[in-house]
């Protein structure tokens, strides 16, 4: 059983890291101008969503790995994914399948409230997901050991952790702009790494 969950927080570690590269990518390309609405939107809440299923299973193989005198960490670490999963699912499900339709329709108006603009319910969401997935590294780099591949995964994992302040500041400063976002990028690294190489870490167990 214990091969089976390394060999499934494997793929779902790959499947989440695969998703999070399209992200960023699509993120980049949508700040250079190349992508316009919808499509921008559409790929880059679409590509978001791809990320959380795949996460939270990498992160439930963790939990399951970890050794029992490291277990709290381990069920802290997977209390805040799902507490991520939960509000970011909310709002791209409510992006793709209202806003951007309604919006397409020219009903704008109609769904005003749903849309995901800077300090909007859905924004904040959003910084609530990403919040909680940067306290779920923190907690999952303490489920790891210091030692062996373990202390690469909790570096990148505390890295990840290290740039929330950062993710925080970008959603609830007053006055958003783009250059603000810009101070996301280090998460666009920390992110997907740690998702890699959690799954790299999986793989070597296996």
């Amino acid at each position: 059983m214990n091969t089976k969950i390394h060999k499934l927080g494997f793929w779902f570690g790959i499947l989440a890291f695969a998703s999070n590269v399209a992200f960023v990518i699509v993120q980049t390309l949508q700040l250079l101008r190349v992508l316009k609405y919808p499509f921008d939107e559409i790929f880059i809440y679409g590509f978001s969503l791809c990320i959380v299923i795949p996460f939270v299973l990498e992160m439930l193989a963790l939990y399951y790995i970890t050794p029992e005198d490291k277990k709290f960490w381990g069920h802290a670490a997977l209390i805040f994914t799902v507490i991520y999963a939960v509000f970011v699912t909310a709002n791209y499900v409510v992006q793709l399948s209202t806003v951007i339709p309604m919006t397409l329709r020219g009903a704008a108006d109609e769904v005003k409230m749903l849309i995901q603009t800077p300090h909007s319910l859905f924004w904040d969401f959003d910084a609530i997901g990403y919040i909680s997935m940067g306290f779920a590294t923190l907690f999952g780099a303490l489920a790891l050991e210091k030692h062996g591949f373990q202390r690469w995964v909790r570096t990148i994992f505390l890295a990840n952790a290290a740039v929330t302040p950062l993710i925080a500041f970008v959603y609830f400063y007053p006055d958003f702009s783009e250059t603000i976002l810009l101070l996301g990028i280090p998460w666009m690294i920390t992110a997907p790494v740690a998702m890699l190489l959690l799954a790299i870490m999986f793989k070597k167990n296996a």
